[in-house]
């Protein structure tokens, strides 16, 4: 039971794991410092989906359940909804690089925002200043 429960647990976090790469630069915009943590979050999930490797969760929850006696993704919640989206069964080689082209796209924009409301916010600062000494 303990392997079910943790496998169930692996699968949760890899969901987060993935919402977290493809929309993770919009904490950046509210915590700067979601930066540091997201984009190598974001360029490891974009590099893992074009280059079609495996990510490392897939094998770790697929040998808990092993472990659990389980064969496949049958019954209980996550494994009807969240699974499907992880691992969809027509994923083919060109899709696979097209979200990982969608993450990087995303997220460039997502920062580029972010960088030009920072130096117009800087720049307003600075006026205000230079205004404010005359």
């Amino acid at each position: 039971m303990i392997y079910g429960l943790l496998a169930d647990l692996v699968l949760a976090l890899h969901a987060l794991f993935v919402v977290f790469v493809v929309l993770g630069g919009l904490l950046a915009l509210r915590w700067r410092r979601a930066v540091f943590v997201h984009a190598p979050c974001a360029l490891w999930g974009a590099w893992v989906t074009m280059a079609g490797w495996i990510c490392p969760l897939t094998p770790l929850e697929v040998t808990l359940r092993q472990h659990a006696g389980e064969v496949g993704y049958a019954g209980g919640f996550l494994e009807r909804y969240l699974v499907p989206i992880l691992y969809p069964g027509d994923l083919t080689r060109g899709i696979q690089i097209g979200l990982g082209v969608v993450v990087l796209v995303l997220n460039i924009a997502i920062y580029a925002a972010m960088t030009r409301w920072w130096w117009r916010s800087r720049r307003r600062m600075i006026h205000r200043a230079v205004t404010a000494d005359e």
